[in-house]
C-alpha cells in the first residue's frame, strides 16, 4: 500500500482489532444468557420452568461495554442516512440502495475509499479519471460523486466545472477529497458548487457525516424538485382548462388581476347553427347515444374554429355559436367564417355517410357591432351582447335545411368573393321584414 494510505491503513487495522474484541467479549457473554426465564431470587429455581399468569417480567441482562449497534450479518442499504455523529452508526430507512461514484487516479485509494462505503451500504462504483467519470455520470443517476483534486489530464477542479455546467448533472451533488490542506482550495470548490470538502486522510466518522448530510440534502432538494413539477403540471392543467372556456387575451387579462372585462366591437360576424329535428330524435334513443352524437358533430366543429381562428363562445343544446373577430380585430372576418359555414355543411355530410345518418343543419350568419365580456364569478363565460346575436340567432332558426343565411350586411362583405343567392324578404320576429341571401360556395 502507497505511504499516503499507510497511516490509515493502520487506523483500520487497529479498528478491525477492536471490533473483534467486542464481538469475542459480545459471543462470550451471550453464551452465559439463561435460555429461559429465571425465577426470583429467594426462590430456587425448579427444573423445568411452567408457564404461569403470575409470573414476573424477564431480566434485562446488559453487556458491559457494548459494541456500537450493528448486524453482524449485513450492512442495511444506503439510503435516507442519519449518523450518530458519536459512534459513526448509520440509521437507515429501508429504500432503494443509493448510488455514489469514487473518483481517484491512485488504485490504492480509490480501493480503500469504496470498501469502507460498501461496508455501510452503499452501491459503489469507480473512475480512475476524470474523463472515465464524466462518462460514467453521463449514462447513470449517481446520488453523490466523491472526487479526488489532484489527477493528471483532467483534474477535479475541471471535472466539477463541466458538471456545475450542465443543467441535469449540476444536481448530482460533488465531494471533493485532497490531501491539500490549503484554506483557498477549500473555498475554491464550494465556491465552483461542491458540497462538501474532506482532506485525507479522512476520519471515518466524518466522512460518515458530511456523505449523510449531503444526501439528506439531495433528497430534499429532489422532493422540493418533484413539488415545483407537480405545481407547474397543475398550473398548466389549469391553464389549459381556463383557455377551454376563455379567449387567450381574456385570460391573461384575468390573470393580470382585472375584474371586470367589456368590451365594444363595432364590426364582428356571428355564426349560429342547429341541427334540424334533432329534438324529436333524442326521445327516440339512450342518452349515451345522444351525447355522442352530439360529441362527433361539435369536435368537428371544434377543429374548424380552430382552423379558422375564430372564437367558439358556447353550445346550448344541440346550437353551436361562434364569433370572428372577437377578442383580436380581423378585417376578413365575414370571409372567413362563410368559409367556416360552408365547410360546416360539408362535414356534416361526410358524418351521414361515415354512420349512416340523415343529419341536417341550418346555419345563419349576421354582421354588425356587439359588446363581449365575462360574467359569473365562479362559473363565469365569454358571451356577446347586442342586437347582431339576435339576428344571428334570427337568421339560422328561420333558415333553410342544409343551407346557410345570411344578412344584407354580411352579404355587402361577402358578394365579390362567394355566390349568393337572393331569397327575398322574410318575415324575422322583432325585425319585420328583412332581405336575406344563401350562400352556395365560393367563386
Amino acid at each position: 500500500m502507497g505511504e499516503e494510505t499507510h497511516p490509515e491503513a493502520c487506523v483500520d487495522l487497529q479498528k478491525i482489532l477492536n471490533s473483534a474484541r467486542r464481538l469475542l467479549t459480545l459471543i462470550s457473554d451471550l453464551s452465559y444468557l439463561p435460555p429461559k426465564v429465571e425465577p426470583p431470587p429467594q426462590k430456587k429455581p425448579e427444573p423445568e420452568l411452567k408457564s404461569s399468569n403470575t409470573q414476573k417480567e424477564p431480566e434485562v441482562h446488559t453487556i458491559p461495554n457494548p459494541a456500537p449497534k450493528v448486524d453482524l450479518v449485513k450492512p442495511p442499504p444506503a439510503s435516507s442516512l442519519n449518523i450518530d455523529v458519536q459512534s459513526g452508526e448509520f440509521q437507515v430507512d429501508l429504500a432503494r440502495k443509493q448510488s455514489l461514484l469514487v473518483v481517484d487516479d491512485k488504485d490504492n485509494n480509490r480501493d480503500l475509499l469504496s470498501r469502507r462505503l460498501k461496508k455501510q451500504g452503499f452501491e459503489v462504483e469507480e473512475a480512475e479519471n476524470g474523463q472515465q467519470a464524466l462518462q460514467m455520470i453521463g449514462g447513470k443517476n449517481f446520488d453523490l460523486v466523491l472526487l479526488d483534486i489532484i489527477m493528471p489530464e483532467m483534474n477535479g477542479y475541471q471535472v466539477l466545472e463541466i458538471l456545475k455546467a450542465d443543467k441535469e448533472l449540476s444536481r448530482i451533488p460533488v465531494i471533493m477529497i485532497s490531501a491539500l490542506d490549503e484554506i483557498e482550495s477549500v473555498v475554491r470548490c464550494i465556491e465552483m458548487g461542491a458540497e462538501d470538502y474532506l482532506q485525507k486522510p479522512f476520519n471515518q466518522v466524518i466522512l460518515n457525516a458530511k456523505i449523510s448530510a449531503t444526501l439528506d440534502r439531495k433528497r430534499l432538494r429532489d422532493r422540493e424538485r418533484d413539488f415545483l413539477k407537480k405545481i407547474q403540471d397543475e398550473q398548466e392543467k389549469s391553464e389549459k382548462l381556463l383557455l377551454n372556456i376563455l379567449p387567450q387575451p381574456i385570460a391573461e387579462r384575468l390573470k393580470k388581476g382585472e375584474s371586470t372585462i367589456a368590451d365594444s366591437f363595432p364590426d364582428v360576424t356571428v355564426l349560429f347553427s342547429d341541427l334540424v329535428g334533432f329534438t324529436e330524435l333524442s326521445t327516440g334513443i339512450s342518452a349515451s347515444d345522444l351525447v355522442e352524437k352530439l360529441n362527433q358533430i361539435f369536435l368537428a366543429f371544434d377543429r374548424l374554429t380552430e382552423k379558422h381562428g375564430l372564437e367558439k363562445i358556447k353550445t346550448i343544446g344541440d346550437a353551436y355559436m361562434l364569433v370572428g373577430g372577437v377578442p383580436t380585430a380581423c378585417p376578413e372576418h365575414a370571409e372567413i367564417v362563410a368559409d367556416m359555414a360552408l365547410e360546416m355543411l360539408e362535414e356534416i355530410h361526410l358524418l351521414n355517410e361515415k354512420n349512416d345518418e340523415n343529419f341536417k343543419i341550418r346555419v345563419g350568419i349576421h354582421t354588425g357591432p356587439i359588446v363581449a365580456g365575462i360574467i359569473g364569478k365562479k362559473k363565469f363565460i365569454y358571451d356577446l351582447w347586442g342586437d347582431t346575436v339576435n339576428i344571428a340567432s334570427r337568421m339560422e332558426s328561420q333558415g333553410i335545411p342544409n343551407c346557410v343565411q345570411v344578412s344584407e350586411s354580411t352579404y355587402q362583405r361577402i358578394k365579390d368573393k362567394f355566390i349568393l343567392e337572393h331569397r327575398g324578404p322574410i318575415e324575422v320576429k322583432g325585425k319585420g321584414k328583412m332581405v336575406t341571401y344563401l350562400l352556395k360556395g365560393r367563386k
